[in-house]
């Protein structure tokens, strides 16, 4: 008759916890729960209800030192302090927005800051502006979060000591238009996102 292996025995201390009737069971010890995370930075200009909150409240993306702006200046005899962030066309809103982040942080405030596109406009403009011109438009004379705008209108804002320029497209022309604008009303600091070759050419010949 053949043999029947014995069962493995498991000893007491290997096993899991002692059941214990149902009656006089207690809840085994929740795990922590981890709390919320922080919220996202949130984007100015993304689309869809509820509307975006002003760039004001964002909070601020690492970005990489070569994008941080210098200390700010007072303004010189002739005109604002300028820097150069190099950008290419696609990565100059990226630059600009960066370089806003980084004004925000070092004590700036929202106020402060214009913020001027060559190309395609920035997208929290292209969001404010789809509820009509007068509700966009007083908020850059509110002037309490950082205004975007684009090559077009820029003439009709208003003088802020920090303005950037993020030339994401657009003919010489309108660059020029741009940098024109910039230069004039930034009170002592102006930050230009670009390719350098192009942007020290129309600087040249617009200021």
């Amino acid at each position: 008759m053949p043999l029947i292996p014995e069962e493995p025995q498991i000893h007491e201390s290997a096993q899991g916890p002692r059941a214990t009737p149902a009656s006089g069971r207690t809840a085994p010890t929740p795990r922590p729960v981890p709390g919320p995370r922080p919220a996202a930075p949130s984007r100015p200009g993304r689309p869809g209800p509820p509307r975006p909150a002003p760039p004001a409240q964002r909070t601020s993306r690492d970005a990489a030192p070569a994008a941080k702006p210098g200390p700010s200046a007072e303004p010189a005899a002739d005109g604002p302090q300028i820097q150069l962030i190099p950008a290419s066309v696609e990565g100059a809103l990226d630059a600009a927005e960066e370089a806003v982040d980084l004004l925000l942080d070092s004590g700036r405030t929202p106020g402060d800051v214009l913020v001027i596109t060559t190309g395609e406009q920035h997208p929290w403009a292209t969001h404010e502006l789809s509820f009509g011109e007068a509700s966009y438009w007083a908020q850059h004379d509110a002037g309490d979060d950082v205004f975007y705008t684009d090559a077009q209108v820029a003439d009709r804002a208003e003088a802020r000591p920090v303005v950037v320029v993020a030339v994401n497209g657009g003919p010489e022309s309108v660059t020029a238009t741009a940098l024109k604008a910039a230069h004039a009303r930034a009170g002592s600091l102006l930050i230009v996102c670009g390719d350098p070759q192009r942007i020290n050419s129309v600087l040249g010949a617009a200021v």
